[in-house]
């Protein structure tokens, strides 16, 4: 149909000529490194990124694109239209192992783990450089691949060569210590060492961005990476390998390994040469992968299953300014973020009119192709997460709650005839605290509103949840902010604010919403361990078995 193949844009032209940008760097870096980085500045001359549609992509593993072992392949598709995007090379344990095994010999060589952390950032930042460069064409990828509007992946993916740039420098500038010791006969120095291969396995909701937050840290302390990208979306993986090969990143350091979340991300996650796992996804799934790693000793962070609590005072300055807010925290990705608003609290007092002017908000949220800029909300990624979707609500109204607005598929002539996953924007009330959408995470554009009496009851609704990943505050009182922000149990807290996110700021849950943290110190720390040396100096000799008052500890 005519609509629906306007939705498949043409992507614009990637990097054509990089520039001598990075040529400084060179003579500095040492002689085994030389080859690696005059190939870079050859591939950095002519890189771009590739037009999506009708491609295909292979994996990604030494430096080099290669068919899966199998020569199986699967098709990535357009949500919004539902028409054939690209096909990919659909890997399974076979090519893991390969993926791990190269992986392996790129930490053991050297080339990286060992290259002295400021030559490691001078490359990651080369690579934040030529990613910048080729971010629009990047978006356009992802947008097709997802669903979410393209302005949504122009601004978000704007921020992501950040996260290069950060981590390169904290571990280039990262110090050791040598705590006191009990004696002046012993010093102790304590230094931090990359772990080895390290599995990553990412969401669909933010291919690019989650990769990236994963991978920056994981690569600027020294470690080599396997990753396995959504397979609703995986080619912007695919293209950061690229990318950071031609910024000068040794190959066999960063493999991507495309293919099914049960096939090659269990082989990848249970692989004894795996050092640790990172994962960014459902509860459910993180505990099975915490099983998994956990029989083998090896360290495990998660990012999972959030239901966001966003709390409403009546001494907000501006209710429309709150209403946007709260708009922007549950409906930007059509709702399918970790951290999306799901649960509403708003002051009694103001609990009438936030409603009504939420669900006009929500009404008029224009529908269509996430490729044209007028659209302000795409369509889910997939049919079984719109089926999904549905049968939630469907739940939540059996057991009592109320559809203020939307609560079905949105007709066609709301998403300008596109025949893709699209679900009207949803406001629901009347939600007791034992529904299921109080209680579970809706991954889509619904949002429940419930009013509170007290700042107490509002703390103890907010904290009614399994979930402790992201919360929201609206108020202008600085002190209600504060006891507000102290005692809600989440990883994440937003005052007047949501979705921001920096790479210098801890992020993760509390309760089931995760393990360990992405982002600033507590990344590095997540990405390396500690060694201590201790030097005896004394110079008079020791003998354990020839002297009774000899130390032992």
């Amino acid at each position: 149909m005519a609509v629906a193949s306007s939705c498949l844009v043409k992507l614009r032209p990637g990097l054509r000529q990089a520039g001598p940008f990075h040529r400084s760097a060179e003579c500095s870096i040492r002689a085994s490194n030389a080859l690696i980085l005059q190939a870079a500045s050859r591939h950095l001359a002519s890189y771009e990124v590739p037009p999506l549609p009708g491609s295909s992509h292979g994996l990604w593993i030494g430096g080099e694109e290669q068919p899966a072992s199998g020569g199986d392949k699967f098709t990535v598709s357009n949500p919004a239209n539902l028409e054939p995007l690209c096909e990919v090379a659909e890997g399974r344990a076979a090519d893991v192992d390969k993926a791990v095994a190269t992986a392996r010999t790129a930490f053991e060589d050297g080339s990286w783990s060992k290259m002295p952390p400021r030559k490691r950032a001078e490359v990651l930042s080369r690579a934040a450089d030529l990613l910048a460069r080729n971010l629009p064409a990047l978006a356009e990828i992802e947008s097709l691949s997802t669903g979410r509007c393209l302005r949504e992946y122009k601004a978000q993916l704007a921020r992501v060569p950040d996260w290069l740039v950060y981590h390169g420098q904290l571990a280039s500038t990262f110090e050791g210590r040598a705590p006191p010791f009990s004696d002046e006969d012993h010093a102790c120095v304590v230094t931090r060492v990359p772990l080895g291969v390290c599995a990553l396995v990412t969401p669909w909701n933010h291919p690019l961005l989650i990769a990236v937050k994963k991978a920056a840290p994981a690569l600027a302390s020294g470690n080599t990476v396997v990753v396995k990208p959504p397979e609703l979306a995986p080619v912007a993986v695919l293209e950061l390998g690229k990318i950071l090969q031609a910024a000068g990143l040794p190959p066999g350091v960063f493999n991507v390994v495309p293919g099914l979340g049960g096939v090659a991300g269990a082989a990848l996650c249970a692989h004894p040469q795996v050092a640790k796992v990172d994962f960014t996804g459902g509860t459910e799934t993180g505990r099975a992968i915490g099983a998994v790693v956990g029989l083998k000793v090896a360290p495990f962070c998660a990012e999972l299953g959030g239901n966001c609590a966003v709390l409403v005072f009546n001494d907000v300055d501006d209710l429309s300014e709150a209403v946007d807010g709260v708009a922007f925290g549950a409906f930007v990705a059509s709702g399918q973020t970790c951290v999306s608003a799901k649960r509403v609290l708003v002051e009694a007092s103001l609990y009438g009119a936030f409603v009504e002017r939420l669900a006009r908000k929500a009404r008029g949220l224009a529908l269509g192709c996430p490729m044209d800029g007028a659209t302000q909300m795409g369509p889910l990624v997939s049919a079984r997460q719109l089926q999904t979707v549905e049968k939630q609500v469907e739940q939540a109204v059996r057991e009592g709650a109320r559809v203020v607005t939307g609560g079905r598929r949105a007709p066609l002539e709301r998403c300008r005839q596109l025949p893709g996953h699209f679900y009207e924007p949803t406001v629901l009330t009347d939600v007791s605290r034992t529904n299921h959408v109080f209680q579970e995470e809706v991954f889509g554009p619904v949002v429940s509103v419930t009013p509170f009496a007290t700042e107490a009851e509002g703390l103890e609704l907010a904290n009614d949840s399994k979930y402790g990943l992201g919360a929201v505050i609206w108020t202008s009182n600085v002190k209600v902010a504060h006891r507000m922000a102290r005692d809600i149990q989440a990883g994440v807290v937003w005052v007047n604010a949501h979705h921001r996110n920096d790479p210098s700021a801890p992020w993760g849950g509390f309760k089931e919403s995760g393990i360990g943290r992405e982002n600033g110190l507590d990344s590095f720390l997540e990405y390396t361990q500690s060694k201590s040396v201790v030097f005896r100096l004394a110079a008079s000799k020791e003998d354990w078995f020839g002297d009774t008052t000899a130390r032992y500890s």
